[in-house]
């Protein structure tokens, strides 16, 4: 079964409302490609304005965080029907900046996963490691736990809809990039790793990005790898090489 390549950006906390709507029609006609799913992940203060910019395109609209409750006394938080109901169809949950800045753990990342798909929200889950355990060796087992501790009471069905996100964190907006064949081996090990924890159907029809500096340079090399379905983009979103990555 081939996978459908999805490449979206993570606009962290750039582009006001104006600046966002400019950029949504720069890009416009760059990431034009019927072959791929593009998704842009904007703040929460775009996402009105981003989803009636990005009508009668291809792009669909990403958030980048929302809180486990659907409503209640929890001052300057959004939840999940909200961003449901404003149009978004993504959810970037887990994010290492999310998790190192903010504190969020692997319990809280799991109720995450679980509340977006009862709200109809596709997450994109994200993973990866440290410098130290990357220089450690102990990156696999610590993916591997990320993966199963986050995924905990998730079903198969739900699984297959998931999107993840390989990012070593040593790579996020650093310049430096994980090898081509240094992304295969743990979006390869993700994928295994999702087969032992459901089954080899499962495995092959969940869709694993890589994040981690990808840029119109290294896009199509990284991309042509059997393992990784598509990017998680940072920094090069905000720019018209999006349309390069999403055509590479």
């Amino acid at each position: 079964m081939a996978r459908r390549r999805i490449i979206a950006g993570n606009w962290k906390m750039n582009m006001t409302p104006s600046q966002a709507v400019e950029l949504v029609a720069t890009l416009k006609d760059l990431v034009v490609n019927p072959d791929v799913d593009v998704v842009y992940c904007v703040p929460a203060i775009d996402i009105v304005p981003v989803a009636e910019a990005i009508k009668g395109s291809n792009v669909a609209l990403g958030a980048e965080n929302f809180y486990i409750e659907d409503k209640g006394a929890f001052t300057g938080e959004i939840s999940a029907p909200m961003l449901k109901d404003a149009g978004v169809k993504y959810i970037i949950i887990g994010h290492s900046e999310r998790r190192d800045i903010f504190g969020e753990n692997d319990i809280l990342i799991n109720q995450k996963v679980k509340k977006a798909f009862a709200a109809g929200l596709s997450p994109i889950l994200c993973c990866g490691e440290s410098l130290a355990l990357r220089k450690a060796g102990t990156y696999t087992e610590w993916i591997k736990r990320q993966i199963t501790w986050d995924l905990d009471g998730v079903t198969a069905d739900q699984v297959k809809e998931l999107v993840i996100a390989y990012e070593p964190i040593w790579a996020i907006g650093t310049g430096e990039t994980a090898t081509a064949d240094q992304a295969e081996e743990v979006c390869k090990m993700i994928r295994e790793t999702i087969a032992d924890l459901y089954d080899e159907a499962t495995a092959e029809a969940v869709r694993i990005q890589y994040g981690g500096s990808m840029n119109a340079g290294n896009a199509a090399e990284l991309l042509a790898k059997p393992n990784i379905d598509g990017g998680l983009i940072g920094g090069a979103a905000l720019k018209p090489d999006f349309g390069k990555i999403v055509n590479a």
